[in-house]
């Protein structure tokens, strides 16, 4: 498919600001702040196995967000608390228990945002897709251009009347590091990798246990999908060059990854408004592929 004659194939799955505006006393409809904020680890040595803090964007949902919003807390209810790492996706069961409590139905209509990077919406949406839910928009631009246009906003707290969410699972939208593995070595899969440039190449201060990338990869930034001024997602046709340049068309099977599993599902949330199909992420990312050292890695 040439870049000039690129479309979303499921143009369903973005919404505008103006059309969530016309749409919030839809009583189907749930909208969520997705949001989580990122620092950078304050202790030098935790920071070369973690370098970075997650902390639950509550507060700024409860300064403001959109109205009839709720609020998606990913680090406590969306996330594996057991785990030795952060941000790993808990089980399906958790999962679904809790979008039934945030009161999302099959015939709900759900729409995501963030106010810090639109991934933290994504990671939600890629988490609702694997579960083979697939009412569910990301608002394009987020709760930066809903602000920047002077829309309506709102600080009281909405929960909603909870749901019954069906279980309806579409294996392979998460892989783990054996499946990564073996895509190392299979000509027909293609590894990419949604941190900025530095970070590939490991010339960033930043490091997940090892400078670098997983051997065989290739690099889309996440940043590099939207407008720096809007924070929308480029055209359908910047979008298919951009993954073209990597070889996405001749590829079976695409595996996306980041440091947490988080900027990851922003690429693949673009390939399936793209159309395509056989998209995975990994749920453990550099954090935890960079932490062992019998793992492939590469620099330059």
């Amino acid at each position: 498919m040439a870049a000039t004659e690129a479309k979303y194939q499921y143009p369903e799955h973005l919404i505008e600001t103006y059309q969530l505006e016309q749409s919030l006393d839809d009583p189907k409809l749930r909208i969520f702040d997705c949001t989580v904020n990122v620092t950078k680890n304050p202790d030098p040595e935790q920071a070369q196995r973690i370098p970075f803090v997650y902390q639950s964007g509550r507060s700024n949902y409860e300064q403001a967000h959109i109205p009839n919003a709720g609020f998606i807390d990913i680090l406590d209810k969306l996330s594996d608390r057991s785990h030795n790492l952060p941000l790993m996706l808990p089980s399906e069961k958790q999962i679904v228990d809790s979008m039934s409590a945030y009161g999302i139905n099959d015939d709900t209509r759900v729409v995501l945002y963030s106010a810090s990077e639109t991934n933290w919406a994504t990671r939600v949406w890629w988490m609702l897709h694997a579960l083979g839910f697939d009412n569910v928009a990301i608002l394009n631009g987020g709760w930066t251009k809903w602000l920047k246009e002077k829309r309506a906003v709102s600080n009281q707290a909405c929960s909603y009347v909870p749901g019954q969410f069906t279980l309806r699972s579409r294996p392979g939208a998460f892989v783990d590091k054996d499946d990564v593995l073996a895509a190392t070595l299979d000509n027909d899969a293609l590894i990419i990798n949604a941190l900025p440039s530095p970070i590939y190449k490991g010339t960033s201060d930043i490091t997940f246990g090892r400078k670098g990338r997983i051997s065989n990869s290739s690099n889309v930034p996440f940043l590099a999908l939207h407008n720096p001024d809007t924070e929308c997602y480029l055209s359908a046709s910047q979008l298919q060059k951009k993954f073209e340049e990597v070889g996405v068309d001749i590829a079976e099977r695409i595996i996306f990854y980041c440091g947490g599993g988080i900027a990851a599902s922003n690429n693949a949330f673009v390939l399936r408004l793209l159309g395509y199909e056989n998209v995975a992420v990994y749920d453990g990312s550099m954090l935890e592929w960079g932490n062992d050292a019998s793992l492939p890695m590469e620099m330059g």
